[in-house]
């Protein structure tokens, strides 16, 4: 089963790439406020379900994609 999950720092967390791509914006002429920089990862999940895959994915997350004391996760399963 497909399933994506995106990886963002969380909110207070000082996040120097989405900084210098604010910054890059603003200098070519796009004012944005606030921009945070992530991961998205791809996974192909062997699970019956999607509450099946949303859980195997929720794990892999929690314990290997992000750094849960400075980054947020979200989990998406397709279909």
């Amino acid at each position: 089963m497909k399933v994506t999950v995106l990886v963002r720092p969380r909110d207070g967390i000082l996040d120097p790439q989405g900084e210098a791509v604010r910054r890059s914006l603003a200098g070519l002429g796009y004012p944005a406020a606030d921009v945070r920089a992530g991961k998205v990862f791809d996974l192909d999940v062997d699970a019956d379900d999607a509450e099946g895959a949303r859980r195997i994915a929720d794990e892999i997350a929690g314990k290997v994609l992000s750094n849960p004391l400075i980054e947020q996760y979200q989990v998406e399963v397709a279909g």
